[in-house]
């Protein structure tokens, strides 16, 4: 874990991201769910048996940048996660995580949202 905390404080805002080009079809992924607002797709460094990105198409470099007119564009994303988890068996529950900043280990800046489970996740986190 000591590498994303490593990229997060190293990550900044600006130019192209890798979400983009899955967004774009540019590199490919292992997609869960896409519809006109969001994609979702597993993670490629899965921190718990089940985990998966929720990222909307629109790019937002993260959360402090949103405005009200993104309510429901955030609000698609969670109900987006909870349709997954559900699809992927996560019957006894999950964690949804959204990072904001290099403190909160926001180590990509296009707003994403994280779906963990499959075990028991520990509290409190970090």
């Amino acid at each position: 874990m000591a590498d994303e905390i490593c990229k997060a404080q190293t990550a900044s805002p600006g130019g192209d991201t890798i979400f983009g080009k899955i967004i774009r079809k540019e590199i490919p992924a292992k997609i869960i769910h896409e519809d006109e607002q969001c994609i979702a797709f597993h993670d490629v460094a899965p921190q718990a048996p089940t985990h998966f990105l929720v990222v909307p198409k629109k790019f937002i470099s993260h959360l402090s940048e949103a405005d009200a007119a993104d309510e429901a564009l955030l609000g698609h994303l969670m109900i987006v996660g909870k349709k997954c988890a559900a699809d992927l068996g996560l019957k006894r529950g999950y964690r949804m995580v959204l990072n904001e900043g290099p403190d909160g280990g926001q180590s990509v800046y296009h707003i994403h949202l994280h779906v963990l489970g499959g075990r028991q996740l520990g509290w409190p986190p970090g």
